[in-house]
């Protein structure tokens, strides 16, 4: 059997984002699925708009979620000689053709075809011009594009689509369209097909806003006695306007740095957008890597669009809901070591890092992320939400410092003292810590959650969390007892 090649093509004009990442795991999918090969090509032709760091940002996107690919990353502009040599190929058998009609001349047509109310297609003025005219024309200077010559014939041309089923269209509704540009570079349509079929490859998996060129792709094709490739047009990921998600229009929030710099874990991103336009047709959602490549097939890609329902703005969901879902998820049932790996970088950016972590205090780094994760959304949460348990310089909450602390006066008296009796205990553990907040709260009358709630806050400064004399344990005797001596700080900024 002939071998499964697929490619991923970005063009480097900007950061990677959410729609080309998720074209890129189809496309990985599938090859992983067949035992194929995976060929990453920067299509670097628009030297205006590619730039170098575009391009490290495409790669470094692509590492980051966990795609790799087996040939490339190939350039583009590093086979300028292949495309045209093709459109000259095209000219010698007769199949294109140059034609000198002027900008203004194509205007004006175009202006008298919507004044009739009529679709503007190129007439064919140049089609069939004498050899001896086109060697007139040339030596007159006169600039000129390649045409390709849409064969004069009956009928339809078609493709089986993978997913959208047998697409056509007549012979006679396709223009003579543009492969060469005045200025002698040939278009993005050539060259695509040119590249494909030097990289031999036999599967296209890609949005369905590019099937505006894939009829005129499949002339080319079969214009350079090559086998058409096997097309998958994949559904769009629209906004909640129905508008196209892209980078121009909706910025940083639909980039794929964007969700690393914002603790997504790689795998979590990668699970949600597959799902966006494709379904195992169960109700499984969460997906290994192996399992997910596994269950991949082309039949079970989506017709219809997908909605990215991002809430920019939002402290908790500042994307897609669903795919902070996919993320707590992860974040929640991961192996914990593999967690520590992650989580490490964003305690490094904010100084909350000890490389006793990795060393003699593992134990209890690891045991800390295990009891705080259920809360927490995103990686940036260890260091935001859980910087008490890494420092002892913390935000208070606002409300729960109103709620459990500046209404109750007597925490300025009872926590110091709490404190003196945690200092005097033999052992502080579990039992020992929630026994002497329950017999303090009996000695001073006082309801024991009065006591508890005054507690959390002051030693994390929130409102909820985990099991408070786990916190207790957790942070360490000589921190909480350092935290309950100052609550009086607290009522000095009431």
């Amino acid at each position: 059997m002939t071998e499964t090649r697929l490619r991923f093509p970005p063009s480097p004009t900007g950061y990677l984002h959410i729609g080309g990442a998720r074209t890129a795991l189809y496309n990985w999918l599938y090859a992983k699925k067949t035992g194929g090969k995976l060929i990453l090509r920067i299509e670097d032709t628009d030297a205006e708009r590619s730039t170098q760091e575009s391009i490290q940002g495409i790669l470094d996107g692509l590492e980051w979620l966990g795609i790799e690919w087996d040939e490339g990353p190939y350039f583009q502009t590093e086979f300028e000689s292949d495309h045209e040599a093709a459109a000259q190929k095209l000219l010698d058998k007769g199949k294109a053709y140059k034609c000198f009609c002027t900008k203004e001349e194509l205007d004006a047509k175009r202006e008298i075809a919507q004044a009739n109310k009529t679709t503007y297609g190129y007439d064919g003025t140049c089609r069939n011009l004498p050899a001896e005219k086109v060697a007139e024309n040339e030596a007159a200077g006169l600039p000129f594009v390649i045409r390709f010559k849409v064969p004069d014939k009956e009928g339809t041309i078609g493709y089986d689509d993978k997913v959208l089923g047998h697409i056509k269209a007549h012979y006679n509704e396709i223009e003579d369209f543009v492969i060469v540009r005045s200025t002698g570079k040939p278009l993005y349509l050539l060259c695509n097909v040119v590249d494909d079929i030097r990289d031999r490859i036999t599967h296209i998996i890609r949005g369905s806003d590019h099937m505006t060129n894939t009829i005129r792709q499949v002339l080319l094709y079969e214009a350079l006695d090559a086998p058409v490739p096997v097309f998958a047009h994949m559904p769009l990921t629209l906004d909640l306007n129905k508008a196209k998600i892209s980078k121009r229009k909706h910025g940083e929030i639909v980039a794929v740095h964007f969700y690393k710099e914002h603790g997504f874990i790689p795998w979590a991103l990668s699970n949600f957008l597959v799902l966006l336009g494709w379904s195992s047709g169960d109700d499984t959602e969460f997906f290994s890597k192996e399992e997910l490549i596994q269950a991949f097939s082309l039949e079970r890609i989506n017709k219809a669009n997908s909605t990215f329902n991002y809430r920019q703005g939002d402290a908790k969901f500042f994307t897609d809901p669903k795919a902070i879902a996919f993320n707590e998820h992860y974040l929640r049932t991961m192996p914990i070591e593999e967690l520590a790996v992650m989580v490490q970088p964003f305690l490094e950016a904010e100084g909350l890092w000890d490389d006793a972590y990795a060393t003699d205090k593992k134990e209890w780094f690891l045991h800390t992320l295990d009891l705080i994760r259920d809360r927490f959304h995103t990686l940036t949460d260890f260091a935001a939400l859980g910087r008490a348990y890494f420092s002892n310089d913390f935000p208070v909450e606002e409300k729960p410092l109103k709620k459990n602390v500046l209404k109750h006066e007597g925490l300025k008296e009872w926590l110091p003292l709490l404190a003196d009796r945690y200092e005097a205990l033999d052992d502080f553990n579990l039992e020992t810590a929630e026994q002497a907040a329950r017999d303090l709260a009996t000695e001073f009358d006082i309801k024991p959650g009065v006591i508890i709630n005054g507690m959390r806050t002051v030693v994390t400064g929130q409102l909820a969390g985990p099991s408070m004399f786990d916190i207790l344990v957790t942070i360490g005797r000589e921190n909480v007892i350092r935290r309950l001596r100052d609550v009086e700080t607290l009522y000095k900024v009431k």
